[in-house]
């Protein structure tokens, strides 16, 4: 059967994927979709346009990492959210997360807070740079799990993501077919602000041919206090 509207590809997909939607879930993404077209025309959000796009490549892709099982009444925080992926098509399709989206571009967070106000969605928006909130005793080390879909180096990524994470939490990295190389350059990273590479998550975004790999890595420790440093410093000498 040939699905072309955007909630039955994303209720199809979910189903797919192994996930059940809540009620109504369909029509909320629609919402969404909608707003982000509306809003995107004046404010750089996403360069995926067009439903079958978006409903797969963005809501599609963010809903599959509530496979992993790290999300049920979660205390999550989404890095560098932007558009809100993943962050909020996760909260639509699995309602007990216990949603944090930070960005440093004060625009997209506006964009967030009235995405989240007008979806009926209860999610704390913040703008601030993720280096210098990871450093406020209120957020350090205060979620079971950080997640980015960030587009940066994954030992820079560790770095901003992992002094949010409580010891026996996870960050999760959202990355390509193959993040090995980049996963290699990062130990260092890795070990230094406290955790331990788990499990690769790898999975296909249905309807299409495309191969994701989410990378999930174990807090076993507390971060040391001086992480993490200024973004020019990660960028110039990364751990």
């Amino acid at each position: 059967m040939k699905v072309n509207g955007l909630p039955e590809i994303v209720i199809h997909g979910s189903e797919e994927l192994g996930i059940k939607l809540p009620p109504g879930a369909g029509a909320v993404f629609d919402a969404y979709y909608n707003l982000l077209e509306k809003c995107g025309r004046s404010t750089n959000l996403t360069a995926i346009k067009g439903t079958q796009d978006v409903a797969r490549l963005h809501f599609l892709d963010s809903i599959a990492l509530l496979k992993t099982g790290w999300f049920k009444n979660a205390r999550v925080i989404d890095i560098g959210s932007g558009a809100g992926f993943p962050g909020v098509p996760m909260k639509i399709a699995e309602p007990s997360v216990k949603l944090t989206l930070i960005d440093a571009t004060e625009k997209r967070v506006a964009f967030l807070s009235d995405l989240c106000a007008a979806l009926g969605l209860d999610a704390a928006c913040i703008h601030e740079r993720a280096e210098e909130a990871a450093l406020d005793p209120d957020m350090r080390e205060k979620f079971d799990v950080a997640v980015s879909r960030a587009v940066a180096r994954l030992d820079a990524l560790c770095e901003l993501c992992l002094p949010f994470v409580c010891v026996g939490g996870v960050f999760i990295a959202m990355k390509g077919a193959d993040p090995s190389e980049e996963l290699a350059q990062s130990q260092n990273a890795i070990d230094t602000l406290g955790a331990k590479m788990q499990e690769y998550f790898e999975y296909a975004i249905p309807g299409t041919d495309i191969i994701r790999r989410a990378v999930i890595i174990r807090k076993v420790r507390n971060s040391p206090d001086k992480y993490p440093r200024r973004f020019a410093r990660i960028q110039k000498a990364p751990l």
